[in-house]
Protein backbone atom coordinates (compact mmCIF):
# COMPACT_ATOMS: atom_id res chain seq x y z
CA UNK A 1 0.00 0.00 0.00
CA UNK A 2 1.36 3.38 -0.71
CA UNK A 3 1.72 6.42 1.86
CA UNK A 4 0.09 8.70 -0.23
CA UNK A 5 -3.43 8.94 2.07
CA UNK A 6 -3.01 10.46 5.64
CA UNK A 7 -5.93 8.28 6.67
CA UNK A 8 -4.29 5.35 6.29
CA UNK A 9 -0.92 6.24 8.88
CA UNK A 10 -1.51 5.54 12.07
CA UNK A 11 1.48 5.90 14.78
CA UNK A 12 2.82 3.12 15.61
CA UNK A 13 2.86 1.54 12.20
CA UNK A 14 5.73 0.14 10.08
CA UNK A 15 6.40 1.96 7.16
CA UNK A 16 9.41 2.86 4.66
CA UNK A 17 10.16 6.01 4.14
CA UNK A 18 12.70 8.13 1.80
CA UNK A 19 14.34 10.90 3.07
CA UNK A 20 15.50 14.15 1.53
CA UNK A 21 19.17 12.68 1.27
CA UNK A 22 17.95 9.90 -0.39
CA UNK A 23 15.20 11.38 -2.83
CA UNK A 24 17.45 10.87 -5.62
CA UNK A 25 18.83 7.44 -5.72
CA UNK A 26 14.96 6.45 -4.03
CA UNK A 27 16.59 4.61 -1.05
CA UNK A 28 14.07 3.35 1.44
CA UNK A 29 14.43 3.50 5.37
CA UNK A 30 12.32 1.25 7.70
CA UNK A 31 10.99 2.44 10.66
CA UNK A 32 7.73 2.98 13.01
CA UNK A 33 5.56 6.08 12.43
CA UNK A 34 5.69 9.05 15.67
CA UNK A 35 4.66 12.02 14.28
CA UNK A 36 3.08 12.70 10.93
CA UNK A 37 4.13 15.95 9.46
CA UNK A 38 2.08 16.29 6.40
CA UNK A 39 -1.60 18.28 7.35
CA UNK A 40 -3.51 17.73 3.76
CA UNK A 41 -5.10 14.58 3.91
CA UNK A 42 -3.56 13.46 0.62
CA UNK A 43 0.39 14.35 -0.51
CA UNK A 44 1.07 12.83 -4.05
CA UNK A 45 4.97 12.02 -2.97
CA UNK A 46 3.52 10.70 -0.06
CA UNK A 47 2.88 12.10 3.56
CA UNK A 48 5.64 13.41 5.46
CA UNK A 49 6.01 11.69 8.97
CA UNK A 50 8.70 11.76 11.78
CA UNK A 51 9.47 8.19 12.63
CA UNK A 52 10.58 6.82 15.93
CA UNK A 53 14.56 7.36 15.56
CA UNK A 54 13.86 10.93 14.60
CA UNK A 55 14.30 10.80 10.94
CA UNK A 56 11.92 12.97 8.62
CA UNK A 57 10.54 11.69 5.45
CA UNK A 58 7.84 10.69 3.23
CA UNK A 59 6.13 7.46 3.12
CA UNK A 60 6.40 5.14 -0.17
CA UNK A 61 5.08 2.24 1.10
CA UNK A 62 3.11 0.54 4.22
CA UNK A 63 4.60 -2.74 5.70
CA UNK A 64 1.85 -5.49 6.00
CA UNK A 65 3.37 -7.38 9.27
Amino acid sequence: MNGQARSVIKPGITVLIVLKQDQRTGKLTKGIVKDILTKSPNHPHGIKVRLMDGQVGRVKEIVEE
